[in-house]
């Protein structure tokens, strides 16, 4: 098994929680997680009918079975237990009662906000990290490689090719979360959404238009999009507010969590054609950012991250904030870098003065250095950019 990085952080919240919350997109791994922390402790799956009804029609009963703590997974299938057992940790008094999993925010989120608010902490758990896959050996080589397969744990303990293994996938998907949540009827319609979505990764999330595309309303797009991020499918990254004089961009960019997803999503069916694919660099985009997403998130940490764009077109890709202050990331898909490649950087940092810290960028090379102040990272450490 692969050791997650998260799991050392799952450990230290439960030493002061009574319940911590593993959330993420199917398949990322929570299970696993749980079960490595919780080995000695019972584990309940609400995705078995006979247990889901268990819990359903005598709650009291079901947590009963369980009165030193378990691993009660999926328990968005359930969403009343979560008063019951407010009551059972507020009597109790112990920490590190219960881990619960989850794969979609909709049926979670709101009745943990009511019902347990303040007995349980958060982790978002997300497909494997590049530096998890390092010290598994496991690192698909050379990039290409890497965003074609994606992180999806399955896809590195059995011996599935991606596409096979996607196609399963977001056909599980739509069949069972998608009819869960939104109790959507037109599924091919929805499916072609979400491929649309995927050519847009990377972009300037214009809801008109992807809805216009798609042959649906505004309000459905809007709702659809609504139904990728709670899923983990997808992410929204906002435009920071530092307008330094300029006129800035409003709209959110739109990103996928798993580049191996969207590439699958595109199309793509081998290394070679993503290699020419014309959204090749948004591809690598998506990936990077979601590392950038990892490294925080598997240290409990909610990610900071932003964008910036002027109305004239100056970008930074990435700005993480920390207090009043600013780190810009650019990310060049390349594997050689030039003067130029780093004058985005530079403007910014100007306009930005004093809020301006660590600049860095992040490329499709190896190497790693420092150029003029700007701190160069290859695609392979990423993801320690944060804890280096």
């Amino acid at each position: 098994m692969i050791t997650r990085t998260a799991e050392q952080t799952v450990r230290a919240l439960l030493r002061g929680f009574p319940i911590v919350t593993i959330t993420g997109p199917r398949q990322s791994g929570k299970t696993t997680l749980a079960k490595a922390v919780f080995g000695h402790r019972p584990y309940a799956s609400l995705e078995d009918p006979d247990l889901r009804q268990s819990a359903q029609e005598d709650p009291r009963s079901f947590l009963g079975r369980f009165p030193d703590g378990a691993v009660l997974d999926e328990v968005q299938r359930c969403p009343d237990l979560f008063s019951y057992l407010q009551t059972i940790i507020d009597g109790d008094g112990r920490m590190g009662l219960y881990i619960l999993t989850g794969s979609q925010q909709f049926g979670l989120m709101p009745k943990i906000s009511q019902s347990l608010a303040g007995r349980t902490a958060f982790v978002e758990l997300l497909p494997f990290s590049i530096q998890e896959l390092i010290d598994a050996g496991k690192l698909p080589s050379p990039v290409d490689a890497m965003l074609f397969t994606g992180s999806y744990p399955p896809l590195y303990d059995r011996n599935v090719p991606p596409s096979a293994w996607f196609g399963a996938y977001v056909t599980a998907y739509v069949e069972r979360d998608v009819r869960q949540m939104l109790k959507i009827q037109e599924l091919e319609t929805f499916q072609r959404f979400v491929r649309f979505c995927a050519g847009r990764t990377g972009q300037l999330l214009n809801l008109s238009s992807l809805a216009v595309e798609c042959g649906i309303t505004h309000n459905t797009a809007k709702s659809w999009i609504s139904v990728l991020e709670a899923s983990y499918l997808v992410f929204l990254l906002r435009p920071h507010h530092a307008s330094f004089n300029k006129r800035l961009v409003k709209m959110p960019k739109l990103y996928f969590y798993d580049a191996g997803l969207a590439s699958w999503l595109l199309g793509i069916r081998t290394v070679e054609q993503l290699e020419t694919h014309p959204l090749r660099v948004s591809i690598f985009e998506t990936f990077i950012i979601s590392e950038l997403a990892k490294s925080l998130l598997n240290h409990g940490e909610r990610p900071s991250l932003y964008f910036w764009r002027e109305s004239n077109g100056h970008e930074i890709d990435v700005l993480v904030e920390q207090g009043t202050e600013l780190t810009p990331i650019e990310i060049k898909s390349g594997q050689t870098l030039t003067e130029e490649s780093f004058s985005g950087l530079k403007k910014w940092c100007v306009l930005a003065g004093d809020r301006a810290v660590k600049p860095s960028l992040i490329y499709g090379g190896n190497e790693s250095y420092m150029h003029k102040g700007v701190k160069v990272s290859g695609w392979a450490e990423s993801g320690i950019l944060f804890h280096s």
